[in-house]
């Protein structure tokens, strides 16, 4: 039988589930018994106790979970308070305006009208919160209908989606002639 370190699979096995975890489900896991489990819960509950360690072990109702350490709350706060940086790249722009112009629009939609996949440019937008699922599509398949969520409106300082601004005839022309000529030189460089 395999040498097994029990602390540190259950170590594991709290720090990845981020919520409390039975007694049960652990000694299961481990293929132990709850009573030999407890006590290597325990042992890593002591370990965690000391000062240099910013994390801890608790037990809520015969449950164990890793939390942070109360004292060290103010360095969370401080990190949460950073602002996040998004970057919008050109596709997820590109993905964005075809959203805000279309929705409710589907991935199929999309992708028609870009011509490539959409899938990692949509999640992103879910991600950042601009982009959110409005429902299903009542269609075969019955695909998922996306639109602009609020933070797109305040991002972008709109407050709604009648402000966009509206293409005149000559603009889409425009837009149209220089897609034509990027394919014609995309396609002169596959050649």
């Amino acid at each position: 039988m395999e040498n097994i370190n029990y602390e540190a699979a259950i170590e594991a096995i709290l720090f990845t589930m981020g919520e409390s975890v039975s007694l049960d489900k652990i000694a299961s896991a481990l293929e132990l018994d709850k009573k030999i489990a407890r006590k290597y819960i325990e042992n890593l509950m002591e370990r965690y106790s000391c000062e240099e360690h910013g994390v801890q072990i608790i037990e809520l109702e015969d449950a164990f979970q890793m939390c942070t350490k109360n004292e060290m709350y103010e360095y969370l706060i401080r990190i949460a308070k950073q602002p996040k940086k998004r970057v919008l790249t050109d596709v997820l722009l590109e993905t964005l305006s075809i959203i805000a112009y279309k929705q409710p629009i589907t991935k199929a939609e999309i992708e028609k009208i870009r011509g490539v996949s959409s899938d990692h440019a949509v999640s992103k937008l879910v991600e950042y919160n601009l982009v959110m699922e409005l429902g299903r599509l009542d269609a075969p398949g019955r695909p998922m209908l996306f639109g602009t969520t609020e933070e797109f409106l305040r991002s972008f300082g709109v407050h709604s989606i009648d402000e966009l601004p509206v293409l005149n005839e000559d603009q889409i022309e425009e837009f149209k002639h220089q897609a034509e000529e990027e394919a014609k030189a995309e396609l002169s460089v596959d050649v």
